[in-house]
């Protein structure tokens, strides 16, 4: 599958990629009125952060307790259930006299939800296209997380100078029903992935074979640490600039849809194994120099570039999948995706804390500086590591 023609032709592509894109504008315009809501609040880093990033943090409780629902659950049904938990959520977000407790606690519970949610949704679209076309479909995707970011981040901002905070996440919810209702009536009924009841146990199971092969393990911490910590640069925006914290999102979101249109459409299949590293220096290097408290324009022209980097994930996500047997795409990936969030939550209270005991700006050279490390010493051991082939099933290491 080589052009983006095939793909939207594809029986079942397009009402996935209308309804993620409306999840993508909930979640953006959602999360900034709540990390700015949380500030005014509060006027904590910290706690603006956390609140953005929070329902991250609960992706490692789902991670080990609910994951193996990712592919044992019926698709069509299990996204509906999760758009309409997240509009209800978020509509209680937006109640009046809600403590900051219970923001959290919601929060929390949201998070725990989304964990089943992005293996759910990716094992399915591995389903949906073809074995060579999911690499250009997880592109289109992350295209279409670029451009909602860009439009929520944008629209959320315009929408806050305008509107309470409160309002704006009432508009969120409004998007998380139309989502599932995109999802309900456009997707067909497909059976679970793999037999059996989702349990505490088979998660267990699943995702200790899946971390037995050495090489998987590398690339999930691949996937997880440097794109993590360059996250809690990112949390950071609203405390860096408070009035233009939207700027600064939606130029980061244009650098993460350039590098996704590059590494998904215009880089030849031969070359892609080797811009991972590349790409995950570039992503944390612009930070290093937010130490000089760079002005509005060169921060927002750094965190384009530096998002460019996180084109790295498709070329990793490609080589999770070829070390990985079909049947457990979605736990494998939903695995990815657990972890993946809840580093970048962790990362977002490291962020929060560093930036309170300093400075936004000190604390996003810190972050970038722990990225650049993770990426140099993993892919030293990546080189010591023997290439790997084929999966046709899961092999102990």
């Amino acid at each position: 599958m080589r052009s983006y023609r095939e793909l939207f032709r594809t029986p079942e592509f397009t009402p996935l990629f209308l309804a993620s894109a409306a999840q993508g504008a909930a979640q953006t315009i959602g999360g900034l009125a709540l990390g700015t809501m949380v500030y005014t609040i509060t006027g904590s880093p910290l706690l603006s952060a956390v609140s953005m990033f929070g329902p991250q943090l609960a992706q490692v409780l789902g991670a080990t307790l609910l994951l193996s629902g990712s592919d044992r659950l019926p698709p069509r049904t299990a996204l509906t259930g999760i758009g309409l938990s997240f509009a209800a959520g978020t509509a209680l977000l937006a109640l009046p006299g809600l403590p900051v407790a219970g923001v959290f606690a919601v929060v929390l519970l949201m998070g725990l939800i989304a964990s089943v949610g992005g293996g759910v949704r990716w094992g399915l679209l591995n389903e949906v296209l073809a074995k060579d076309g999911y690499l250009l479909g997880r592109s289109v995707f992350n295209m279409l997380s670029g451009l909602m970011q860009i439009t929520g981040f944008a629209t959320g901002g315009a929408l806050l100078a305008v509107l309470p905070a409160r309002t704006c996440l009432l508009i969120s919810a409004a998007l998380y029903a139309t989502s599932a209702l995109g999802v309900r009536l456009g997707l067909t009924a497909r059976p679970p992935r793999s037999l059996g009841r989702p349990s505490v146990g088979e998660t267990w199971r699943t995702n200790s074979l899946l971390w037995s092969s050495r090489g998987r393990r590398l690339t999930y911490l691949g996937l997880w640490l440097p794109n993590g910590l360059v996250v809690g640069c990112e949390s950071l925006y609203v405390s860096y600039a408070p009035h233009a914290a939207g700027a600064l999102f939606a130029c980061g979101a244009l650098g993460m849809f350039a590098g996704d249109v590059t590494v998904g459409r215009l880089v030849p299949p031969a070359l892609r194994p080797r811009l991972a590293t590349p790409l995950l220096l570039l992503l944390a290097t612009p930070y290093v120099f937010f130490v000089l408290h760079p002005a509005l324009p060169v921060a927002a022209l750094a965190a384009a570039l530096a998002s460019v980097g996180f084109g790295a994930s498709l070329v990793q996500q490609e080589q999770l999948m070829a070390l990985t047997p079909e049947e457990l795409s979605g736990h494998a990936l939903g695995l990815h995706s657990s972890g993946m969030l809840t580093m970048q939550g962790v990362a977002a209270a490291a962020a929060g804390s560093v930036a309170g005991l300093t400075s936004p700006a000190t604390a996003m050279t810190v972050m970038a500086l722990a990225s650049l490390g993770v990426t140099l010493t993993l892919a030293t051991a990546a080189r010591r590591t023997p290439e790997p082939g084929p999966a046709p099933a899961l092999q102990e290491s």
